[in-house]
């Protein structure tokens, strides 16, 4: 086959986007996510408030915001594949690192380079997924479907060995966690890179690449507010969880709730994403992501948060995955990872003040329950939004 997929079968090709797929279970699942599961425990052994909790989240979204500026700029010189193996090498190794060091200052560079890897990782690997099988575009809303839908493997594997570590060796063996998570991340690299290299470039000329942000506001707006809403809710809800008395057994089965109903999401959202115009995909997902993060708020009894966590899993990639379907429909290929890496700025600048402003909120006070619900109000805000997107067609 080489590196031109032109005739690739089905079944190699699904095979593709399942290993590309490793990238969100990395870039997202291990590099972001598995911090809330650990953020207990990081916080009784290191002695941190909110504030300090959710700053931690914030300077790796910063790193997301730095490293999709920089993919941005990279892209036309040095192409997709490439930005998205590296990427994975740099997230794969700064995870492994954020258990080796201590210090506030340190676990907050180690957190930052995490970010600027998970972010070329995210936006290449969204680009590559939806050519996978260039000469049946109807087939990229799959596979793009399947590529963010990987971040439930990572959810699933950290949801289950995280707390059963921490359980086992106490609060003082967090960073058992991050390295644990660093090996496989490198593990996952090796098949992740390979699958990149098995699929074309989707372009890189400069002149067909041009595109203007405007007759995309209202999905652009939506989107930074799904960034601000539900990054709240990834970087406390076990917290909330543990304040209100859930056992380890419980934040297992919420978490794994969680990566399952993300890999089950393209069985959901796979028709939606093709066939709805405009932005009535990214709005049902935000409205779904809105109703999961409120449960909390009335109930954290066992079957309310596993209900939430079945809501927020089965959307929560499920808006980058809209952006992306709503994107290579919009603009033509050689334009997908601007476009891609353009969203993930503003989705990163949102992240960057959830968890901190989040944090604060729950300082001031003296509860987590008033940043959860503005969570929850920024989701459907965002989803009214969405519905104000009018429907583009590249016509090519």
């Amino acid at each position: 086959m080489g590196n031109d997929p032109g005739g690739i079968s089905l079944a190699r090709g699904l095979l593709v986007a399942f290993l590309l797929s490793f990238g969100p279970a990395v870039s997202n699942s291990f590099a972001r996510f598995a911090y809330a599961l650990i953020l207990p425990a990081m916080r009784a052994d290191l002695e941190w408030s909110y504030s300090q909790a959710g700053s931690i989240n914030t300077v790796n979204a910063f790193g997301y915001l730095l490293g999709a500026l920089l993919t941005r700029a990279l892209l036309a010189r040095a192409g997709n594949r490439a930005l998205y193996a590296w990427g994975m090498v740099i997230t794969s190794v700064a995870i492994a690192a954020t258990g080796f060091v201590r210090g506030f200052e340190a676990l907050m560079a180690v957190r930052v380079l995490a970010g600027v890897g998970g972010a070329a990782v995210f936006i290449c690997g969204g680009a590559l997924s939806g050519n996978i099988f260039p000469q049946r575009p109807r087939l990229a809303a799959t596979t793009i479907a399947i590529y963010f839908a990987g971040g439930g493997i990572g959810l699933m594997l950290s949801g289950v060995a995280v707390p059963l570590l921490l359980e086992a060796h106490g609060s003082a063996s967090w960073p058992l966690a991050w390295r644990a998570m660093g090996y496989a991340s490198l593990l996952m690299t090796v098949a992740a890179a390979w699958a990149a290299w098995r699929i074309a470039e989707p372009g890189k000329t400069a002149g067909e690449a041009r595109w203007t942000l405007r007759p995309f506001a209202a999905e652009f707006a939506a989107y930074a507010l799904f960034a601000l809403g539900y990054i709240g809710y990834m970087t406390f809800v076990i917290a909330w969880m543990r304040l209100n008395g859930a056992s380890t057994a419980a934040v297992i089965a919420v978490w794994f709730v969680l990566g399952l109903a993300t890999l089950l999401a393209p069985l959901v959202w796979r028709k939606p994403a093709e066939h709805w115009p405009g932005g009535r995909p990214l709005a049902a997902v935000m409205a779904v992501l809105a109703a999961g993060a409120a449960l909390p708020l009335a109930s954290t009894q066992p079957a309310a948060m596993l209900l939430s966590a079945a809501l927020f899993g089965v959307a929560m990639f499920s808006a980058p995955s809209s952006i992306g379907s709503f994107i290579q429909r919009a603009l033509p290929r050689p334009a997908w990872g601007s476009a891609i890496a353009t969203f993930t700025a503003v989705f990163a600048a949102g992240q960057i003040a959830g968890p901190v402003a989040i944090g604060w909120l729950a300082d001031r006070s003296g509860s987590l329950q008033i940043g959860l619900a503005a969570s929850a109000a920024l989701l459907a805000l965002g989803a009214a939004l969405a519905l104000a997107q009018r429907d583009l067609r590249h016509r090519a």
